[in-house]
């Protein structure tokens, strides 16, 4: 036992460094092989959890050759429904989508309450489903105990192996599940480490398989006769019962949570399908491949009353092959592993979007916010939501015992989570789907399921009473939990199957026959049901009321201020807007919208997009995506709205570009009536005081000096100011020569902190983190190092901060370094934030003491160098952010 535990632990060791090293590799850039799609056709493997790797065996013991059904599912979905799969992972990819619930809340006017819905009916149908794969390692645990004379007997050691298998289990989901907000980002570690489990669960399985037939059995001939006269050899199979779980395990794949985050959430492109759709039936051929023979061979070899779904174990264990069996072992952790991981990050994602997001949100309505505060939020939810998930998995195993059969807890979780199916195919082929006919029927599907087939897997007496089963609930005989409307005699599986999807299915075309859509339940239908023809989300969004600043705010909320500045940011140099903020037109709220849904859902980020905007418009353009009538009046229509649109904004740039100009006019006379007084100050002093030393014969040898160097320090003076106008000059007409050398920015910026401060107009204090600094740099030095000292010493003199503060931030990015220079001063006032750049422009009057040429000359310095640099705002003081190539200069020609 003491080696299985090392061993043990020394694997999942493994698989947080395998889960490490493919996190590190996709956030350098070299995670391309990631993205092949044998890894994702390996990670559909989560499939494949303990129920087919144990539980199989032991269904073929059961029900003979039932257990095909659970691998024929998938594979009559991959080879036949290949344009569902690929219809659903298009519209994952257009809408990022981020879970199964949201995909069926935003196909339905991003309705909340059907997330919420969709989000509890899978949470309770996954809890068996996770109390399975505890279940199987503690059953295979055991079984290594009692072939171990020399263990020691712990009571209760079943119920703690399975604690302690749950946390562990939670704390690798935490560290690698919610390492991104946007869920819809691809979790690199996880995937990669569930693709190195289905390597080891297939080879386990195939050893273990091998071994039977080659070692225990004597070879394929003597192998098939064993089973020709075994009771397995006999062909009966319920017709029903096979179509039954046919279509269960089918519908299932589909709608399972934890198939639905790898096989669209983690999906890029059509091509990781096509690889899927064939060789994932083949993986699941070699997963059944020997099922029967172990089946045969176990109820052989071992003693009666053994427990068929450990036969996989336990047959190396009574033949002394303790290797064999602890990569049994293995497999069997890796398939239950595997499932928990990915199902509690699916599930964790939809408890957060659809649940605690909008609770938060109505709570903190009217409240102060910060830069990232919704990102924490988000964060902390998902990974007390994983928490939580395991510990309903731990409740329900020691609630339940734990005595089940594997087969059969795993398709109480089959049938719940196939409640979702109708919804979801109508939702992709029905434009007619309506929100009240989804809820509708998931809600009778939802209870009927509850009644006949979850709480009755307790056990009778435990949450539902034993007369309840004899008689119904209130002496009504044909509301009997398992003979539901009267029909006995069904099996109590396909009772609930047959019950739960047809009424389900009724009540959903029903309802939405007899409701009418809102207008966005048509565009998101009309966007849905055509993905394959047009592009994009529904443009519902009418920017009239929309403020820039608002959502620029509410998006630093959820994503943060840096990431925040750069969306916003692209968003404006598309539209070719000079400032650090875009219009907010029905096009960009569309691109938002979804970029926040991936953090925080469609449902949410939908609602928080609408309460800024303050309302929804129908453009010309969804209407034609709605209906085909009168299309050509309607694209006339759309061509006029867009040059309308296009004039208006035309407009507002040229009032913009006035409103600049006019401020530049007033700026430029300013200029130059100050260009006079600093060129008139220093040459009124020099003529003044030579004129003195000229004429005054006997002066002291003191005064002498003392006016010499009152001449010597203007005429400095002076020299400065042209020297300023000749740079701004020289750089603007491209006549500058630039030395390009080798250095490091952590030595220019020190370079110029050491020259700012020599000038010592005020106190400062500089933050630095000297870790990010070691930059190696190809550019002219001593410019970069003027541009440095011009952005230090404008925070020393304007910083109006009672302890001035300056903190400057450094972060690599491909090709290219940022570095942001952040005081804690009042900033520069909203109306002065274009201008600032212009060599008319100073940046405060109070405490001039220049021209006003620094970032003038700063910023056709960094246009030199191939670089930018620019006004953040939103930071609270004054930023400047500078971005410069670290491999590549631009020289002057």
């Amino acid at each position: 036992m003491q080696a299985l535990a090392v061993i043990s632990v020394a694997y999942v060791l493994f698989l947080f460094a395998v889960a490490f090293f493919a996190e590190r590799a996709a956030r350098r850039g070299r995670g391309a092989w990631l993205r092949a799609p044998v890894i994702y056709t390996l990670s559909l493997s989560i499939y494949c959890t303990a129920w087919t790797f144990y539980g199989a065996v032991g269904t073929a013991v059961r029900g003979g050759f039932e257990y095909l059904t659970i691998y024929l599912g998938p594979s009559l979905v991959l080879i036949g429904w290949f344009w569902i799969l690929r219809r659903l992972v298009r519209i994952g990819r257009s809408q990022r989508i981020t879970s199964v619930a949201d995909l069926i809340s935003s196909r339905y006017g991003k309705s909340n309450l059907l997330g919420v819905g969709v989000t509890v009916l899978s949470v309770i149908a996954a809890t068996p489903y996770i109390a399975l794969q505890l279940q199987s390692v503690v059953l295979s645990v055991d079984a290594f105990r009692h072939a171990d004379p020399a263990a020691p007997v712990v009571a209760d050691s079943q119920t703690m192996t399975a604690f302690w298998v749950a946390a562990g289990l939670a704390v690798f989901t935490v560290i690698f599940g919610t390492r991104n907000l946007d869920a819809n980002e691809r979790h690199h570690g996880v995937v990669t480490a569930i693709a190195v489990e289905a390597i080891v669960k297939l080879a386990a399985l195939l050893a273990v398989g091998i071994f039977v037939v080659w070692g225990l059995m004597g070879g394929v001939t003597e192998t098939l006769a064993r089973i020709d006269a075994s009771a397995l050899g006999e062909w009966q199979v319920s017709g029903g019962r096979w179509a039954g779980l046919t279509f269960l395990s089918a519908a299932a794949f589909l709608c399972l949570p934890r198939m639905f985050q790898v096989m669209v959430v983690e999906n890029d492109s059509d091509a990781q399908l096509r690889m899927a759709s064939w060789a994932f039936p083949l993986y699941l051929m070699l997963m059944s491949l020997f099922i029967v023979p172990i089946a045969v061979a176990g109820l052989e070899i071992l003693p009666a009353g053994a427990n068929p779904d450990l036969f996989v174990l336990t047959l190396p264990l009574a033949s002394g092959q303790e290797g064999l069996a602890v990569l049994s072992f293995l497999g069997g952790f890796s398939s239950a592993t595997s499932m928990v991981i990915v199902a509690a990050i699916a599930l964790s994602t939809m408890v957060s979007n659809h649940i605690v997001m909008p609770i938060w949100l109505r709570l903190r309505e009217g409240t102060a916010s910060f830069s990232g505060d919704v990102r924490k939020v988000v964060l902390r939810s998902r990974r007390l939501s994983i928490a939580g998930v395991l510990l309903l998995g731990y409740l329900y195993y020691s609630v339940s015992g734990g005595g089940a059969a594997l087969s059969a807890i795993g398709l109480v979780s089959f049938t719940g989570v196939a409640q979702v199916l109708p919804a979801m195919l109508g939702g992709i082929f029905w434009r007619g789907a309506t929100r009240a006919g989804a809820l509708a029927g998931l809600s009778v599907g939802f209870v009927i399921w509850m009644y006949t087939l979850f709480l009755p897997s307790f056990g009778a007496g435990t949450l539902l009473p034993v007369n309840l089963f004899d008689q119904g609930p209130l002496g009504i005989a044909w509301l009997r939990p398992q003979a539901l409307f009267g029909i006995e005699g069904l099996d109590a599986l396909l009772h609930t199957v047959l019950w739960s999807l047809s009424l389900n299915a009724v009540v959903f075309i029903s309802v939405s026959l007899l409701s009418f859509p809102q207008p966005l339940e048509r565009l998101q239908g009309a966007q849905f049901v055509t993905t394959d023809h047009v592009g994009g989300g529904a443009r519902s969004w009418s920017s009239s009321a929309a403020q820039a600043e608002d959502l620029m705010v509410m998006t630093q909320r959820i994503l943060g201020a840096r990431e925040a500045q750069d969306l916003f940011l692209t968003e404006a140099q598309r539209q070719g807007l000079s400032g650090s903020l875009p219009d907010p037109t029905p096009d960009f709220l569309e691109v938002l919208e979804k970029r926040l849904s991936g953090a925080v859902g469609a449902a949410t980020a939908h609602a928080m997009v609408g309460q800024i905007v303050g309302g929804a418009a129908v453009s010309v353009q969804d209407l034609m995506a709605v209906a085909d009538e009168t299309a050509q009046m309607m694209e006339y229509s759309a061509r006029l709205e867009a040059q309308s649109q296009e004039l208006t904004r035309t407009a507002r740039q040229l009032r913009e570009a006035n409103e600049k100009l006019t401020r530049l006019s007033v700026q430029k006379d300013a200029f130059l009536s100050q260009i006079s007084h600093e060129l008139r100050t220093p040459m009124t002093s020099i003529r003044a005081f030579s004129e003195i030393l000229r004429d005054s014969a006997d002066m002291r040898p003191s005064d002498q000096t003392r006016y010499a160097s009152i001449i010597h320090d203007e005429a400095l003076r002076l020299t400065r100011l042209l020297d300023d106008l000749l740079d701004l000059s020289v750089l603007e007409n491209g006549q500058v020569n630039l030395n390009l050398r080798h250095g490091m920015l952590a030595d220019v910026l020190d370079r110029a902190a050491a020259a700012a401060s020599a000038e010592e107009t005020g106190p400062l204090t500089i933050r630095r983190r000297s870790d990010n600094e070691e930059v190696l740099l190809y550019t002219d030095i001593d410019r970069l190092s003027q541009v440095f000292i011009n952005l230090i010493a404008n925070a020393r003199k304007y910083c109006d901060a009672p302890d001035p503060v300056l903190e400057i931030r450094v972060r690599g990015d491909v090709g290219r370094v940022v570095i942001d220079f952040i005081d804690n001063g009042s900033g520069v006032a909203p109306d002065a934030q274009d201008v600032i750049f212009e060599k008319f422009s100073r940046v405060g009057e109070q405490k001039a003491g220049g021209a006003g040429l620094g970032l003038a000359i700063s910023r056709q310095i960094m246009v030199r160098l191939g670089g930018t640099i620019s006004y953040l705002p939103g930071q609270g003081g004054a930023a400047f952010r500078v971005v410069l190539p670290t491999d590549l200069a631009l020289a002057a020609q």
